[in-house]
């Protein structure tokens, strides 16, 4: 079971004391969290992309690449890359390098992304969002894999002897999580390839993240990649936590009332009662995480948003320290009852052993992949 904290890069003001911090503090401060929760024990520091205010996170290849010189143990991960509006060669040459500059240390969450104006700036339309994802990670994946591309599709120029340079370090690829809130097809472009499927796991009650989780299960079964309980599976999750549960409300509300994603909406009350929010004691915390698997299964990665909503980052790095407290226990309540067969999160070490025992699969067209799929016609109505 991997740990570990994302951001998505929000520039927010501080409603306790009306400063919006800089630009630069904030990706200065995107290098402290990393380094802080390596510091910690934590196995993961995943960084989100946007193209758009009030957020910073435009290029996470060269922020991460910064983060892998300052770090020597921690997984490098996005959340998300924005798998319809950034070319795949692109994806392929940079998550390369940055693959070979942290020795391995990355994997890609991929995600469509939900700024509508975002994809004109790109030359794309949100409309065809799913045909891209679909159409844009086929090529990705034959990118990393077949030393000469030969490629025609609906959305970018052909490709003719292609060579990607440089290859992944030690010809595997980084592992792929297909990013999702509410999209069934992406579940399933993850469970057709076997990769990871990552839920967010923020906004929506458990009954929705079971729904989602169990439709990737399936489906990984149904494509031959083994039984559904061994599908890897990541969660998101949000908590603010201080020793006493009566002043982690207190000190939380004033961010959650008037945070972007949030604010102005249910009361904290009532999205804690209906999402996995949890504001409160770090024992708290302990129980509500635990009681994820409840309605997944044993999964795979647990990622916190702990970074956002104007909180400033001392408060951050506070929490960053409870976190580091209750790690070992939350470690030792998700190993309880893990049934032996249930795999661990993938790494570039055991997906290299990996690939010196299994040959290398064919390629897969788009085709292949919307035509198996029961969900290709909710892509195309959108």
């Amino acid at each position: 079971m991997q740990f570990g904290i994302f951001t998505v890069g929000d520039i927010t003001t501080d409603p306790t004391t009306g400063r919006t911090p800089t630009e630069h503090e904030r990706i200065k401060a995107a290098v402290t969290l990393a380094a802080k929760a390596e510091e910690i024990g934590l196995d993961v520091f995943a960084h989100g992309e946007h193209h758009n205010p009030p957020f910073h996170p435009s290029s996470p290849a060269t922020l991460l690449g910064y983060i892998a010189a300052r770090t020597e143990r921690i997984i490098l991960s996005t959340a998300t890359t924005l798998i319809t509006t950034n070319d795949p060669v692109k994806i392929a040459e940079d998550y390369s390098v940055l693959q070979h500059l942290a020795d391995g240390r990355v994997d890609l969450m991929l995600g469509r992304g939900n700024t509508g104006p975002v994809y004109p700036w790109f030359g794309k339309d949100i409309r065809d969002g799913i045909s891209l994802a679909v159409e844009n990670y086929a090529l990705l994946r034959r990118l990393w894999r077949e030393p000469v591309v030969d490629w025609e599709g609906r959305f970018r120029t052909p490709l003719q002897g292609f060579t990607l340079a440089p290859r992944p370090l030690d010809d595997v690829p980084p592992f792929v999580w297909h990013g999702s809130i509410r999209s069934p097809e992406i579940a399933e472009q993850a469970a057709f390839y076997g990769d990871g499927f990552f839920h967010n796991n923020i906004f929506w009650p458990m009954s929705h993240t079971q729904q989602m989780v169990n439709l990737y299960r399936r489906r990984f079964e149904f494509h031959g990649h083994g039984p559904a309980d061994t599908a890897i599976v990541g969660l998101g999750g949000q908590f603010f936590m201080r020793r006493n549960s009566q002043d982690a409300v207190r000190e939380f509300r004033p961010y959650f009332d008037v945070a972007p994603v949030y604010g102005h909406g249910p009361s904290l009350e009532e999205l804690s009662a209906q999402t996995p929010l949890t504001v409160g004691s770090p024992q708290q915390v302990i129980e509500r995480t635990l009681s994820f698997r409840e309605s997944v299964g044993d999964y795979q990665r647990q990622l916190f948003l702990v970074d956002h909503a104007g909180l400033p980052l001392a408060t951050v790095l506070e929490q960053l320290d409870l976190l580091g407290e209750i790690l070992p226990a939350l470690r030792e309540g998700f190993a309880q009852g893990r049934p032996a067969h249930v795999p661990e999160a993938p790494t570039h070490a055991s997906l290299v052993a990996s690939s010196r025992q299994t040959p290398v699969a064919a390629p897969v067209s788009v085709d292949d992949v919307t035509g198996r799929s029961p969900y290709a016609a909710a892509g195309e109505a959108r």
